[in-house]
């Protein structure tokens, strides 16, 4: 997750919104159901067999479905180079920021309910955040400070508006001081490696929050889009307003209603066969830096990181899209209301703040995702840090998710490519569908 480069791969994925936006000239879909995959999926199929076939990854597996019916899958290649299992929608990915999402979506539920308000000040849950500092300098001096005008609001928070740092991203003597403190969340592997090891975290959400109130702000709150712990801290918020754990309020709001047996922050022993091998990119060759049999994620983790966290199969994930394309009902029944879906997909953005330059060039920003704007509107999603990507788009009732398991993402362009495939694909059923009719 620790690399300088992190960036250059999210703006690629989501700095076009032409990318997301599927084009206005995909026809209804449903006549296609039967088809098999690679029929159609060609583009994906042939994006997919490229990586596997030339071994820039043990496996890759793509999953993409409209309104209520089963993913179309594609899936080649095993679960590690040296593992026989065959990639499928129960293997085991680390999704990374694909977390964000989740947890967004767990807070609108808080919202929708009247618990919480998009615009409550974060003090009002965790009075140690009302007399936040700011850097005079951004990654500058971390003594150099002034108060804060505004407070962090929850609106705030979900849209990486709040002004929080994070290791990821930030540089110099504020990256020094959050991994002092043990603010780090997520992690990547047992063994030291250069840019990966960034220090121990600490033991509970609740002492993250207090020890990142100690820390200064990056820039003022509402008035800059920056990739921030700012769902970690939400994953606190909500532990608070519930009054339950937060992998405990995820599981009886999220996971257990959508039937996401498979997703959690720590893979139980029975499972971990199932989990691919993760693996860093070192001059074109990929070394397995966090092992199924050896890995991390079989520990508990040291609290629940609610940006970076979660372990999930695509069968899982594809549950939790097909929730948010068809407006919070799977299989029949309601999990969240329209309402909550509506809003959380919406560009939640403070009307100042501008995305112009980041990695969410272009774009808005709505519950933990990205959103679409312009041609891309009802597009939302969000990738993860080890190859991961997916994304709605509700005008369509689309759905379409990447796995696969290598670092870092910028690596190999595939939050960039992924999108221009399934593009591709629909603009040729597009196609079809209209010489049909001639």
């Amino acid at each position: 997750m620790d690399f300088d480069a992190f960036n250059l791969s999210r703006r690629a994925l989501f700095g076009n919104a032409a990318l997301l936006g599927l084009g206005a000239a995909v026809a209804p879909h449903m006549a296609f159901a039967k088809t098999a995959a690679t029929a159609r999926f060609p583009n994906v199929t042939a994006f997919v067999d490229g990586y596997v076939a030339k071994r820039k990854v043990s496996g890759m597996l793509a999953a993409l479905g409209f309104g209520v019916e089963k993913a179309t899958v594609i899936a080649r290649g095993t679960e590690g180079f040296n593992d026989r299992d065959a990639q499928s929608l129960d293997t085991l990915y680390r999704i990374y920021s694909m977390t964000k999402p989740v947890t967004g979506m767990a807070a609108m539920t808080l919202i929708d309910a009247g618990k919480l308000g998009l615009d409550q000040p974060l003090s009002d849950i965790l009075p140690k955040f009302a007399k936040m500092q700011v850097q005079v300098t951004p990654d500058g001096s971390i003594t150099d400070l002034r108060p804060a005008k505004t407070a962090i609001t929850i609106r705030h928070l979900l849209t990486h508006s709040a002004g929080l740092g994070y290791t990821i991203i930030q540089k110099g003597p504020l990256k020094a001081a959050y991994e002092a403190a043990g603010v780090i969340p997520g992690q990547v592997s047992k063994i030291p490696i250069p840019g990966l090891d960034r220090g121990r975290a600490v033991g509970s959400l609740a002492l993250f929050a207090d020890r990142l109130a100690e820390l200064p702000l990056v820039y003022e709150p509402g008035t800059r889009w920056s990739y921030s712990v700012g769902l970690d801290v939400l994953g606190r918020v909500i532990e608070v307003v519930s009054g339950k754990p937060f992998d405990d309020f995820l599981e009886e709001r999220l996971f257990g209603p959508l039937g996401m047996a498979s997703t959690g922050f720590q893979v139980a022993a029975k499972n971990i066969h199932r989990l691919a091998t993760n693996y860093a990119v070192f001059g074109g060759m990929p070394l397995p830096i966090d092992p199924a049999e050896a890995s991390i994620f079989a520990e508990k983790p040291p609290f629940p990181a609610g940006g970076a966290g979660l372990v999930s199969s695509p069968r899982d994930y594809d549950r939790f899209l097909r929730m948010i394309a068809n407006y919070g009902v799977l299989d029949g029944k309601r999990i969240m209301s329209e309402r909550a879906i509506r809003t959380g997909t919406s560009n939640l953005l403070p009307p100042v703040v501008s995305t112009k330059g980041t990695f969410a060039n272009g774009a808005g920003f709505g519950a933990g995702g990205r959103v679409g704007l312009g041609e891309a509107a009802g597009t939302y999603g969000w990738g993860g840090a080890a190859g991961t990507v997916a994304l709605v788009d509700l005008k369509r009732g689309l759905r379409a998710g990447l796995y696969t398991q290598y670092m870092p993402s910028e690596a190999y362009p595939v939050h960039a490519d992924f999108p221009v495939a399934v593009l591709a694909d629909l603009k040729a059923m597009g196609s079809e569908r209209r010489a049909q009719a001639i």
